[in-house]
């Protein structure tokens, strides 16, 4: 054992004589039989999910499918760049991290953390992988490559990450990483990698090894490469990630995730400089809200990403959705659209003090608020339900039955774009009442139940806000679960609850003080 290795183990150890007692066996023996419990219950389902994957892939799902995986391998790349992803707790980066100690054995625990994320993650992404191409034959074999594969390109992945904490020049490797995935999942969801994935699909077994070899020898580099490289990190960064990981830390503790998205929005703005421009001339309720409006408009990247998103339900629905996941989609997707409209209406929440000195009534600031949710959560749900129209019924013979029966009913009727304005009001509504709900309150009692005891609070605090919307868009849920031949009556029906949601939580919010 070398002399730096030594002193960071005699430091870790010295830290555990004066902290937590070390760990009994008894402990050992409930952690052995937890996993040994665990396995035995997932053991089943899965053993008979991967036999269901045996057979021939339907081409017309495998390209939906080899998108909806590059997404997933993209957004995996960029939650391991937002976090870090190589950091420290905070009390060895406030004093550890300044000390002579040889960093990358210090950073050592870390590494083998992230290597435990990116084989759990690897293999996720292998029996998707799977699920994708199929096993026409040898099922054994081509589950082991397709673990391989995933394993390979999630390590790789995260190893990139590391390396682009090293230095500018691989984090443009990274980023260039990642839009050749969303270039892939364009690509595959077009159709044009329908040849491509079948070929890969029959694949013979020595094109398998050679793939599965090369990935593995690749991604090894690469993570050879991050592991040499963890005492070059700059210390500012270190400390940035660590701080960024304490914030996640202690919202995730005290059960608040409304914290994070503070944080975030007050890093953004703290580190910018804005130019002063006058403001417009309107009524006092509009004058208030029409800061929503330009803070929205100072992000283009966040829009594009959004109207991006407006694929995603089409998507599923290629790739074999039931009509519950489908009107799940547009439901979740059209409400998160519509809270990035309500940061003013969580200002006034969060501080009503401030709110009542501007001299805006209420009920009237929160009207003129619920404009611009309204226009987002309308426009992306009727962008989502015609994307979902005009896609899906390119292959109608090869689709499955559920998703046939969506099909038909959105080729049949043409005016589902219509609901999905509609919907805008009460997702309005829905938004608000997320941007107005308080804290977790971890006074509630807990409800004891077969499967394990349930906090209500956490509970009624996630139910805030989603419940107005299934409410509200009761109308529009109905239509896109039953795929009636005739959208006449939901499309009345969507109007009047719509309007009668919003106008409720107006009437009702406005007289809380």
């Amino acid at each position: 054992m070398s002399a730096p290795e030594a002193s960071v183990r005699t430091v870790r150890a010295y830290l555990r004589s004066r902290g937590r007692a070390p760990a009994t066996m008894i402990d050992r023996y409930a952690a052995v039989f937890g996993l040994a419990m665990i396995a035995a219950v997932l053991g089943r389902p899965l053993s008979g999910l991967l036999t269901g994957l045996a057979g021939p892939i339907d081409p017309a799902r495998a390209g939906a499918g080899a998108a909806l995986l590059a997404l997933a391998v993209a957004g995996f790349l960029a939650a391991a760049r937002a976090a870090g992803p190589v950091l420290l707790p905070a009390a060895d980066a406030s004093w550890l991290l300044l000390s002579p100690l040889n960093r990358r054995h210090l950073l050592g625990r870390t590494a083998r953390a992230l290597g435990v994320i990116a084989l759990v993650a690897g293999v996720l992404l292998g029996v998707g992988l799977l699920a994708v191409l199929g096993a026409p034959d040898q099922l054994g074999w081509r589950l082991v490559g397709a673990l391989v594969l995933g394993v390979s390109a999630t390590a790789g992945g995260l190893a990139l990450a590391v390396l682009g904490q090293v230095s500018q020049s691989w984090q443009i490797w990274l980023t260039g990483a990642m839009a050749a995935l969303l270039l892939l999942a364009v690509v595959a969801v077009s159709g044009q990698l329908r040849t491509v994935v079948a070929i890969a699909a029959s694949a013979p077994l020595t094109a398998l090894a050679a793939a599965v070899s090369g990935a593995a020898v690749l991604s090894a580099l690469l993570v050879r490469r991050a592991w040499t490289s963890l005492d070059r990190i700059p210390t500012r960064t270190l400390a940035n990630a660590s701080t960024r990981a304490g914030h996640v830390a202690r919202a995730t503790v005290s059960l608040d995730p409304g914290a994070l998205t503070w944080i975030a929005e007050d890093n953004r703005w703290r580190a910018r400089r804005l130019a002063s421009r006058r403001w417009p001339s309107l009524p006092a309720p509009f004058a208030l809200a029409w800061h929503d409006w330009r803070k929205l408009a100072r992000t283009p990247g966040r829009l594009a990403a959004v109207a991006a998103t407006t694929a995603l339900p089409a998507v599923l629905a290629q790739a074999g959705g039931p009509p519950v996941a489908l009107g799940a989609a547009v439901l979740a997707g059209a409400l998160a659209v519509a809270s990035l409209g309500t940061s003013g209406a969580r200002r006034d929440a969060d501080n009503p003090a401030l709110a009542r000195l501007i001299g805006v009534g209420r009920r009237p600031a929160l009207a003129a608020r619920a404009a611009l949710p309204a226009l987002l959560a309308g426009v992306w749900a009727a962008t989502a339900l015609t994307a979902l129209t005009l896609a899906v019924p390119a292959t109608p013979q090869t689709a499955t039955v559920a998703t046939a029966a969506v099909v038909t009913a959105t080729a049949g009727a043409g005016a589902w774009w219509v609901l999905g304005l509609l919907a805008g009001p009460a997702l309005a509504a829905a938004a608000l009442r997320m941007a107005g709900r308080a804290p977790v309150d971890h006074s509630m009692p807990v409800i004891d139940t077969p499967g394990g005891a349930i906090p209500t609070g956490p509970l009624f605090w996630a139910a805030t806000g989603p419940d107005l919307a299934l409410l509200g868009c009761l109308p529009t849920v109905t239509a896109l679960l039953t795929q009636p031949a005739v959208l006449t009556p939901f499309l009345l029906a969507q109007a009047v609850m719509g309007a009668v949601v919003l106008l409720g939580y107006l009437w009702r919010t406005g007289r809380m003080r």
